[in-house]
Formats: structure tokens, sequence, C-alpha cells
């Protein structure tokens, strides 16, 4: 089924369907003919552009945080991974939310990511957790110690765990590492 929040096309389907009915009941009753029915159709689009932009469904807001935090990874903006990343944060590598910051200052100590591309996202949701296998590549500036001592891009396959909080939002509660360059691994590779 089709959810008219996530997508405004459905309705803009079913506009053109109404415009196609105006228009045969207008050539069958001439006489019943006003000027605006004509408007019918552009309010059924205002309408499923409307519902679009005012409600925010889940799978948006998993989708914007993950974004965010695709963009704070790529900017090395620490503040903005800690607005994403939830206060019960734990993985099979960090202990708590503050260690992964703390990590991730770490390694983001110098200019790393001279561009960055996501490849595919799967998200599975169940309720009020959420399940994210993100695929991307990540080019290193040619003048920081990965890119001269390793490699100057990796494929890496992440999975991510989402939870709804009280306040309707979703916040990361653990990131695995997968796979880097299609070969498997973990946090242990990433230092």
């Amino acid at each position: 089924m089709f959810d008219f929040f996530e997508q405004p096309w459905t309705l803009i389907g079913a506009a053109v369907l109404v415009l196609f009915g105006i228009f045969t009941f207008r050539s069958v009753f001439p006489e019943k003919r006003r000027w605006w029915q004509l408007l019918v159709p552009f309010v059924v689009v205002a309408i499923a552009f409307g519902l679009d932009a005012i409600v925010k469904t889940d799978l948006e807001k998993i989708n914007t945080t993950i974004d965010m935090g695709i963009k704070a990874v790529k900017e090395e903006d620490v503040r903005a991974v800690e607005r994403i990343v939830s206060d019960r944060y734990s993985d099979s590598y960090h202990r708590s939310k503050r260690h992964l910051l703390d990590h991730f200052k770490q390694v983001l100590s110098e200019p790393l990511i001279a561009n960055h591309k996501q490849t595919g996202r799967l998200i599975d949701i169940k309720g009020s957790q959420a399940t994210v296998i993100l695929f991307t590549t990540v080019t290193f500036e040619k003048n920081s110690r990965i890119a001269q001592n390793f490699t100057s891009f990796l494929m890496i396959k992440t999975k991510l765990a989402l939870e709804k909080q009280p306040d309707e939002n979703w916040l990361l509660k653990r990131i695995e590492v997968l796979e880097l360059n299609r070969q498997p691994a973990n946090w242990g590779h990433i230092r």
C-alpha cells in the first residue's frame, strides 16, 4: 500500500484521474460546467505536496538522521555527531557515546576526508527500532596519514541501529563496521 505521507506521487496520479473525470463530466453534461471544477485537480496536487511537507514519517526521520551523520563525518563536526547519537550508545568497540566521540575526535584530528559518496541504503523498521545497512565510498585527503600509508579510498559497509526517542526523533544506538573494500572487517580495523 502507498503511504501518502512519504511521497506525493500517488495523489498526483489521482489528480490526473480526477482531471480526466472532470473533462468527461463537462463534455457529457455541458449545462453543468463551472469554472471551479477545473481547480479540483490542483487542490488534490496541493494536498499531496502539503501532506508530504507537513507530516514526517519514521522513514523520513531515519533518513534525515543518517544524512546528518554522513554530513557531520564529512565535515568532521563532532558536535553534529553528538546530536544524532543516543545516550545509550554502545557497540563492539565503544563502551559508550563518550568513547565513540573521543574516538571520532582522535581519528579526525587532521583533515582526513576529501569526498564521500553513499552508494546504497537498506532500511528495516520494526516498531521503535530500525536497522540500516549503509554502503559508502570515502576518498581521503592526499596528505592524510591514511592516504599516504594505506589507501586513497575505501568502500565501507556499516550496520546502524537506531531507536525512536520519546520526542519522536531517531538516534543512533549502535554502529558496526561490516566490510572495508568488500572484505570482512570490524571497528578494530579502523584506528
